[in-house]
């Protein structure tokens, strides 16, 4: 009984830092006027770089697994860049599109992911897999046609930010394929978060002028500006770790399965607390998208 209590715990924690991590960045974004994703996404790689260190090295949450080799390091480092891009890419769209439709957009990552495995390893998945993938796509078409707050700029953003995780997951089974290389989810995120950091540093201070000082100066005015960079920069971490206890005490087609009813249940609360218009058109497509997610996981389930 206990075991089943943690478990449900663990999916809680998993559930609420996913959700909250979405919606404080869009409240960060959008609402509050802070319009700077890339020192964002900074602040969110350095918590995770310092809390896995501390994780790992002091509370011992997994054994620390060191890098072996200068060409382990670079596979590393490119998994990184593409990973900041990811999630600098989805923090930007943030700030042009409701939470609603960027989860819409970020459930097509199957149909990426099995594109760049075929361009990249010519792997093929069985026919009925790639049919699953229409309803993915199909569906995104239809809530963009229907989207009342469409913003181009951020629906390519969205899409970069889906196509880049499903890019990093393909590369990460090439990459990190030998047993001797392979990483554990929160070793890797140790060692990708200092590379994040110093390609979204000199970033941030070219990209978003004066960001630092303006940062300060909102902190002076309020102070509460602070307290939300520093949870929101925790919860990044927590989504991570809780990603991994999770995958670690049920399995990952359960978590594969939770990730499907997050997404829903993202955009039911989004909507609540944002207020944002929808349209029956968009969210017919958001479930058309979430549908043909479902069923391409049991196709990939059938074909093992």
């Amino acid at each position: 009984m206990s075991d089943k209590f943690f478990t449900v715990g663990l999916i809680t924690a998993w559930y609420s830092s996913n959700i909250g991590v979405l919606l404080l960045n869009k409240f960060l974004l959008s609402n509050y006027g802070f319009k700077y994703p890339i020192f964002l996404t900074l602040c969110h790689m350095l918590a995770c770089s310092l809390l896995s260190y501390v994780a790992i090295s002091w509370i011992k949450v997994v054994p620390m697994q060191s890098i072996k080799s200068r060409v382990q390091f670079l596979k590393i480092s490119s998994l990184g860049f593409i990973f900041c891009l990811s999630v600098v890419g989805g923090n930007i769209s943030l700030r042009y599109l409701a939470v609603s439709f960027n989860q819409a957009v970020g459930a097509t990552t199957p149909f990426f992911t099995a594109v760049f495995a075929y361009l990249m390893t010519l792997k093929k998945e069985g026919w009925l897999t790639y049919v699953t993938l229409i309803p993915v796509v199909t569906g995104v078409v239809i809530a963009s046609g229907g989207e009342p707050s469409f913003h181009v700029f951020g629906f390519i953003m969205c899409v970069g930010a889906t196509a880049a995780r499903a890019l990093k997951s393909v590369l990460q089974g090439i990459l990190l394929s030998s047993e001797g290389e392979k990483l554990n989810s929160m070793n890797l995120l140790m060692y990708m978060g200092p590379v994040a950091v110093a390609f979204l540093l000199p970033a941030a201070l070219y990209m978003e002028e004066d960001v630092v000082g303006i940062t300060i100066a909102l902190a002076r005015d309020d102070v509460s500006i602070v307290w939300y960079l520093v949870f929101n920069s925790a919860l990044a971490y927590f989504v991570n770790l809780t990603n991994f206890l999770v995958t670690k005490h049920t399995s990952a087609l359960t978590l594969q399965v939770l990730g499907n009813a997050k997404g829903a249940v993202a955009v039911v609360v989004s909507i609540l607390i944002f207020r944002n218009p929808v349209s029956v058109t968009g969210m017919l497509g958001y479930s058309l998208t979430v549908t043909g997610v479902i069923l391409y996981s049991e196709a990939k389930k059938r074909n093992r």
